[in-house]
């Protein structure tokens, strides 16, 4: 049995829908107000519950061999991308879970003082491989799924937003491609232990993007190019009536202002040990957005 918490997040539902086809029995931890029929039409077991309650956590790690953490942080890093995972390790070591699965960020080891999300993943990831549970540290780079509502907005208008320096790089992952290397990590002898940067088969440049879309829809890009101060100024100014929404921007403009990319021999290290053939970006939106 597996716990996957964020199950009705991209990623989570990606990994339970994943599960299901294989006829491996899943929990799914979801919020009451979640939308999780799908979850349950595929036969995954649906514990509602609030991974801000310890005792919630506590209920959810009972019975489970295995523990996939998927979820975000959505306003609240401390309770959620921190505190939240302390406790699911903690109840991981209770009930002898057989392996962790832990979804962090790349970078997150690059010490980044300004993005609470990094800080919190980092410290999680210390606390994971002290735990002496076995563990997979995936840190994967942005998620092809979050350039959906972009691409198509781009099919409407022909209209790309560009904030920062276009010539900064990236390996944008298929998020489909991380849920079968998350799940595979509990069975593959070269994941045990190990920290593994996640990314797509092709570094990109952000000025990249636009061009796969104009590739995909055939329309030439218009591409609105906005510099880093812009947001700089935003923040200072919501900064001042809301401290919190000025430290969340911080992690923004930390994914913004810098190149989060695997090398190719990172990545052929991870086609090699998890026996894939990673999904390109174009291809991965070919898939969802193709006619």
């Amino acid at each position: 049995m597996f716990l996957v918490t964020g199950a009705t997040g991209s990623l989570g539902r990606r990994i339970v829908r994943q599960l299901r086809e294989q006829e491996t029995p899943v929990r799914a931890f979801v919020r009451l107000f979640s939308r999780y029929e799908e979850l349950e039409y595929r036969g995954a077991e649906i514990f509602i519950g609030d991974l801000k309650q310890d005792k919630d956590i506590e209920k959810a790690c009972q019975g489970v061999d295995y523990i996939i953490s998927a979820h975000g942080s959505g306003s609240d890093t401390q309770a959620l991308d921190y505190r939240a995972n302390i406790e699911l390790i903690d109840r991981a070591k209770e009930n002898n879970i057989k392996h962790f699965v832990y979804i962090s960020v790349l970078g997150a080891d690059r010490g980044y003082t300004d993005a609470p999300v990094f800080k919190a993943k980092r410290e999680v990831e210390k606390y994971l491989v002290a735990s002496g549970l076995n563990y997979t540290i995936l840190r994967p780079s942005g998620f092809s799924n979050n350039l959906l509502p972009l691409a198509e907005r781009f099919r409407e208008t022909g209209i790309y937003l560009l904030v920062g320096d276009p010539q900064n790089r990236s390996s944008i992952v298929s998020t489909d491609d991380l849920a079968k290397i998350a799940i595979a990590s509990v069975s593959t002898e070269g994941a045990k232990n190990q920290i593994f940067p996640v990314g797509g088969p092709d570094v990109l440049k952000r000025e990249d993007i636009p061009r796969i879309f104009s590739r995909i829809f055939n329309r030439d890009p218009i591409v609105i190019n906005s510099p880093l101060f812009v947001l700089d100024g935003l923040r200072s100014a919501l900064g001042l009536f809301n401290p919190g929404i000025q430290r969340s921007l911080g992690t923004l403009r930390t994914l913004l202002a810098n190149e989060f990319y695997c090398t190719p021999q990172e990545i052929n290290n991870l086609e090699s040990i998890y026996k894939i053939e990673l999904e390109s970006l174009e291809r991965f939106l070919l898939r969802y957005l193709g006619s």
